[in-house]
């Protein structure tokens, strides 16, 4: 699955049942993983006015949870975009978000067409690896963030070191996964693709080097539940 189509007509076949396979196989925990990342962005627009775009938003878990967090911090959200190419994806998120002014593009993350200088806050969870112009999307993010805005990613990484809880996510990735996977969703091809992306993708320093080209500076590369999942937050210092 090499083509940019490919994969949006996947998550378009899965978008019925990702919430709750997402759930399923998890065990839950990505909930967790998202509401650290959030809050530790959140932290920093303390009672501020705040716009945010949520990239590859799909059925809108992250909209959610900025939405429901950022009170706590005495953060006010002006405006909130979700962006997804998946059309499959967004039918489920708007149903879920009508009423809450949330708008919706359906697009691909480096042409979604947001004004420059719009965004205090970009979010992409677990999507940056579906992404085949991942340069031209930083360089997006770049364009659509405030100077000093921040860019929350959420990602599994390439493990470079080898050992037992690796070896154990590599057996659960590429043997459990899609059987559980293709049982709830009935597209089992989807749930193979997910091992191969992550393998596919970068290691966390490699992902902080691009991240720095396209004009971020990282402040923190920090990894959950064993280095299962890797949250970044880089802060826009470069204007390109």
């Amino acid at each position: 699955m090499n083509s940019q189509e490919k994969i949006v007509e996947m998550f378009d076949k899965i978008a019925p049942s990702y919430d709750l396979a997402n759930r399923v196989l998890s065990f839950g925990i990505d909930k967790s993983w998202r509401k650290k990342a959030v809050d530790f962005v959140l932290k920093k627009f303390s009672n501020q006015t705040i716009s945010i775009v949520d990239m590859a938003c799909g059925t809108g878990d992250m909209i959610a949870l900025w939405q429901g967090r950022a009170g706590f911090f005495g953060a006010g959200i002006k405006d909130i975009v979700g962006v997804d190419p998946s059309s499959g994806m967004l039918e489920v998120a708007q149903k879920k978000f009508s009423k809450s002014g949330v708008r919706f593009i359906n697009s691909l993350a480096h042409e979604s067409g947001i004004e420059d200088d719009f965004a205090d806050i970009i979010s992409i969870s677990y999507g940056i690896r579906n992404v085949k112009e991942r340069s031209a999307t930083l360089l997006e993010f770049n364009r659509i963030l405030k100077p000093g805005g921040y860019l929350l990613v959420l990602e599994f990484t390439k493990r470079e070191k080898k050992g037992f809880i690796s070896a154990l996510r590599d057996f659960y990735l590429s043997k459990i996964l899609p059987k559980i996977g293709g049982a709830i969703s009935k597209q089992k091809e989807a749930y193979e693709y997910l091992p191969s992306s992550i393998e596919n993708f970068l290691d966390t320093d490699s992902f902080k080097t691009e991240l720095k080209e396209a004009g971020f500076q990282v402040e923190i590369a920090q990894s959950f539940s064993f280095g299962i999942s890797t949250m970044f937050v880089a802060k826009k210092v470069v204007q390109l």
